[in-house]
């Protein structure tokens, strides 16, 4: 249960987080082109509000003048940025939305449509202005996620070691080796581009139609990566015998910690000891080890094991009694900078924004590729709702992972926005760049019934998706 509302905990503030900045960047825009906002919700209000509050004085900043006439007499005034809108909480954590004067939307308010146009109205301004007004919530999520990105490699850097540095290459899943690649396999490009950062080089790689790998310290050999690779790859990590998702570095068997009183220490190993093999048969890297090491419950091994001690190398041959689940009562050194050059990046303030962009507009770009496959029938039974969002936070709060997913988050919610599907921003696009090519906007009649399309395709979409978390849970 405390897992669970760790990970409630987090989507829920990453989700109105990117919400508030969402309608912000609506609100902002057309308050700066003098339209009106009646409401702005952070959730939806289906018949009762959690909280609501409509300021009843000025509160200043970005006002404008306006005249007003009063006894006969001009008088000017200040009209606030901020007033004349209800703020509030919605119950329904779904989405939010700014109510904007003078269109359709969400709220499907056609009684105000029907009234003569007032110049502080979305409909009474140019196309350009109500087109910077309908891209801003796009453009503020995607802002944000850049904003993110740069502040996390201004507070923390870069620390990674390159692929191309792991010197005994890497383990491969078993889905990875169907396709072609071997352990020991060290990634070059993808589709001709250069690999460096192993979590960039994991999308690249699944993205690619083609990779590059090193074999042997000195082949280099081509590896079509099939188009559903990356559902193979989901399958096999849901599953219960998964141990390597996609790939991961290989790396020795070094002792980090010895459990007193368990079989490693009885037999005299010590922290710092490397294991090398398991009754004679080599197990060279980490992997094999795991994968020796199993079927031997409350047998006696043999453990060959190289302990370095000032400027001196043995070889030691150690017999451990394993306990009934074939562990020996050590810690193993899972760090791969613990073995193989380590590449560090430190940011000031103006280097981490460039860095910020780039690594928004590749997860965007990546993003948007993945998306061709939520057209296959794999990907229709991928697709997940909130439970799935939910699960990608981690268990224990972190803040650094937080922020990492909040960020990713953002660009995923941009690019939904922008499809050009009624009732989303997109939509509006849409029929903005249809008002401006034909010199005419679509009927209002049409805008209605386009809204209700669109808000129905939405609701049964996140049925559905919700509806698969479900279904999954009892699989």
């Amino acid at each position: 249960m405390d897992i669970f509302l760790i990970k409630a905990a987090q989507l829920i503030l990453a989700f109105a987080i990117l919400v508030i900045i969402h309608e912000f960047g609506h609100f902002f825009f057309a308050r700066l082109f003098g339209v009106k906002v009646e409401k702005f919700y952070i959730f939806f209000d289906p018949w009762i509000e959690l909280f609501k509050w409509k300021p009843k004085k000025y509160y200043g900043g970005l006002g404008k003048t306006k005249e007003l006439k009063r006894s006969g007499k001009p008088e000017n005034k200040k009209s606030s940025f901020w007033g004349d809108t209800e703020y509030g909480i919605g119950w329904l954590p779904l989405g939010g939305y700014c109510k904007i004067a003078g269109m359709i939307d969400e709220s499907m308010d056609t009684e105000q449509m029907k009234k003569p146009a007032q110049k502080w109205e979305f409909r009474s301004k140019p196309a350009w202005q109500r087109l910077l007004i309908m891209i801003a919530g796009v453009l503020f999520n995607f802002l944000l996620a850049i904003i993110i990105y740069a502040g996390l490699v201004y507070a923390t850097g870069e620390k990674y070691v390159p692929v191309q540095d792991a010197k005994m290459g890497f383990t491969y899943s078993g889905e990875a080796r169907k396709i072609g690649f071997q352990n020991g396999d060290i990634p070059l490009t993808a589709d001709g581009e250069k690999l460096e950062n192993p979590v960039e080089a994991r999308l690249k790689m699944i993205q690619a139609k083609k990779v590059t790998v090193l074999r042997d310290g000195r082949d280099t050999v081509n590896i079509t990566i099939p188009d559903k690779f990356i559902f193979a790859l989901d399958n096999e990590a849901k599953s219960d015998t998964a141990t390597v998702n996609f790939f991961t570095y290989r790396m020795p068997t070094r002792i980090t910690q010895v459990m007193p009183g368990e079989g490693a220490a009885k037999a005299g190993i010590i922290p710092g000891d490397e294991i090398i093999a398991i009754d004679s048969v080599a197990t060279p890297s980490l992997d094999e080890f795991f994968h020796l090491l199993q079927g031997h419950n409350n047998e006696t091994v043999d453990f060959t094991i190289v302990r370095k001690a000032e400027a001196k190398t043995d070889t030691l041959v150690k017999s451990v009694k394993l306990s009934d689940n074939s562990k020996m009562g050590v810690g193993l050194e899972i760090n791969p900078s613990a073995f193989f050059n380590t590449k560090e990046i430190r940011y000031n303030i103006f280097q981490s924004i460039p860095r910020g962009i780039e690594m928004g507009t590749e997860k965007l770009t990546s993003y948007a590729k993945s998306m061709k496959m939520v057209f296959t029938k794999e990907g229709a039974n991928s697709i997940g709702g909130f439970g799935s969002i939910g699960s990608i936070f981690p268990e224990k709060w972190d803040w650094i992972a937080f922020w990492n997913i909040a960020a990713f988050l953002s660009v995923a919610l941009a690019f939904m926005n922008i499809l050009p599907i009624p009732a989303l921003d997109g939509g509006h696009v849409m029929f903005l760049i249809y008002e401006v090519i034909f010199r005419r906007p679509p009927s209002e009649k049409f805008m209605e019934r386009a809204q209700i399309v669109g808000m129905t395709l939405l609701i049964l979409l996140l049925v559905y998706a919700n509806g698969m978390d479900i279904v999954r849970l009892f699989k």
